[in-house]
């Protein structure tokens, strides 16, 4: 087993160190200095770009103001016009999104060993960290509160000395994670508490892990929903998720689905979120790499829609390298169809537009497969950034169509 990554500073002229965490794969920082609430946008945002990250050991408010500091001066940078070919502007909007995450991701932040923050007013993270990271070394121990203050930064400027921010002892830090990261933890963790409506559902809500792709974007659901059953003794969900095909086709009458994943967070997301909907009695959770034992007369597959490399786990849900999940599920289904039966493959169109995989390139692979087509049922997006003329991708997210493919075994 490899040793887990530790990250290396000085500090108070003594070597220190700490274990590092990132759910997105980064390796830890070769250079690290010390960033307090006297530290400058301007010198921070320099020696981000540098390769630098700057271990904030100030006030936890003024570091957020910071990285919000450093945000703006990535965007604020020149644009170019974003090329005419598609599939190119795809490719340099990826390698953007790449660099403005490494630049945001140098502001870090320490944790001690249950998972709290050392900081003048930092929030609680232990269930959001506890939720991503898993259980920490040593039992949670009550962290306590600072009182609120007002921010002292405004506008563009760096964030303002908190001559009462006292930092604890370097010797407390026991994980290093960069801020970003930290905060999407807790607005994952807040997802969860939450939950999203499904209207699919009746309104009853789906409740997503941390890094297991959340149904909040509803038009393949609503497909599922929609389609006429082949049979309602039996389905698969094939890479199942939050579970939410599954709930739907139990509240549609299916009396037992059999739904996989690989992932061990979608496998306890959807065991915990079929026991709170009611249909865990229909529902059987298991491990496995596409298809579990056995024919079914209903095969139900939302694979990723992108072949790209996924740069963190919930990307998982969208970018499949070389259609990996796409092909393996065709290429099974015939084998796993009982006689008559459908396999219902729910898959965007957004990689045609992106020039990413032609239209011809998928009908090709149903026919190697044995597998014909029998319907097809469409759905236009409903999110915001179909909407949206300033991305940059806005004319393939614009013609995107969301499909349900009927297909069959051919005889």
């Amino acid at each position: 087993m490899n040793s887990p990554p530790v990250v290396e500073w000085t500090e108070a002229d003594e070597a220190r160190s700490a274990l590092w965490r990132s759910e997105n794969g980064a390796p830890p920082p070769r250079r690290l200095v010390i960033a307090d609430d006297r530290t400058k946008a301007d010198d921070a945002y320099k020696l981000a770009c540098e390769g630098t990250a700057l271990l904030w050991r100030g006030d936890f408010h003024n570091a957020r103001q910071l990285l919000t500091a450093l945000a703006r001066r990535i965007d604020r940078r020149p644009r170019k016009a974003p090329p005419s070919d598609v599939t190119q502007a795809f490719h340099l909007h990826r390698a953007a999104q790449n660099q403005r995450a490494r630049i945001l991701g140098m502001l870090l932040i320490p944790l001690d060993a249950t998972y709290a923050v050392p900081l003048h007013r930092a929030p609680d993270v232990r269930e959001a960290c506890a939720q991503a990271y898993g259980p920490p070394e040593r039992p949670t121990a009550q962290q306590s509160t600072a009182p609120e203050r007002s921010a002292e930064t405004a506008g563009d400027a760096a964030p303002a000395p908190v001559s009462a921010s006292a930092p604890a002892p370097a010797s407390e830090v026991a994980f290093v994670v960069s801020l970003r990261e930290l905060l999407g933890l807790i607005g994952a963790s807040e997802w969860r508490k939450k939950g999203v409506a499904i209207p699919a559902l009746g309104g009853d809500r789906i409740h997503p892990h941390y890094g297991v792709f959340s149904p909040a974007r509803g038009e393949y659901v609503d497909l599922v929903a929609e389609a006429p059953l082949p049979s309602e003794e039996l389905a698969f969900d094939i890479g199942t998720g939050t579970g939410v095909l599954a709930a739907v086709l139990a509240r549609r009458g299916v009396r037992r689905i059999v739904a996989t994943d690989q992932d061990p967070r979608a496998l306890a997301c959807a065991r915990e979120n079929t026991e709170l909907l009611g249909v865990a009695g229909q529902v059987e959770v298991i491990e496995a790499d596409l298809f579990p034992a056995g024919r079914a007369p209903l095969i139900v597959c939302n694979p990723p829609w992108v072949p790209a490399k996924p740069t963190s786990p919930v990307e998982h849900a969208v970018y499949d390298p070389g259609n990996r999940m796409l092909h393996g599920f065709l290429n099974g289904l015939a084998d796993h169809l009982t006689p008559g039966g459908e396999g219902w493959l729910i898959l965007s169109d957004f990689a045609e537009h992106l020039g990413l995989r032609p239209h011809a390139e998928l009908l090709d692979a149903f026919a190697k497969a044995g597998l014909t087509v029998r319907d097809r049922l469409d759905i236009l997006p409903r999110h915001p950034r179909a909407q949206d003329t300033s991305d940059p991708l806005h004319v393939a997210r614009a013609a995107e169509v969301t499909s349900l493919w009927r297909l069959g075994a051919t005889t």
